[in-house]
């Protein structure tokens, strides 16, 4: 059974720092790419980042690119999304994700928000 747990999220002000982290259990980590995803109140859910298996490879949303960094522990089975300079419109749920098979995977995602 696949399952993505995140956690860390919160309130932050603009311009303020969070990393939020993904605990996945249910298969083999270290084999698959995993993406965070967010999703605003009213909007439909979009992809922020992505990272191959081994971490050799990321790719960002253009609104995120420069601001936002994923990174992977396959010892600990653990992904994380490092977020600075943070603005108002970051502010959404936000999930780790993964594709195995023909099915992806989400978690019960964290909320970020961001406000003054």
């Amino acid at each position: 059974q696949v399952l993505l747990v995140a956690s860390g999220g919160g309130s932050v002000q603009p311009g303020g720092s969070l990393t939020i982290s993904c605990a996945a259990s249910g298969f083999n980590f270290n084999k698959y790419a995993m993406r965070w995803d967010r999703q605003a109140p009213g909007k439909e859910r979009e992809s922020v980042a992505f990272i191959t298996n081994g971490g050799a490879r990321k790719d960002y949303a253009d609104s995120v690119k420069g601001r936002f960094t994923v990174s992977r522990d396959n010892s600990k089975n653990t992904l994380f999304l490092q977020m600075t300079n943070l603005k108002p419109e970051d502010t959404a749920r936000y999930y780790c994700s993964v594709q195995v098979g023909s099915r992806d995977y989400w978690g019960q995602g964290t909320q970020v928000t961001v406000s003054a």
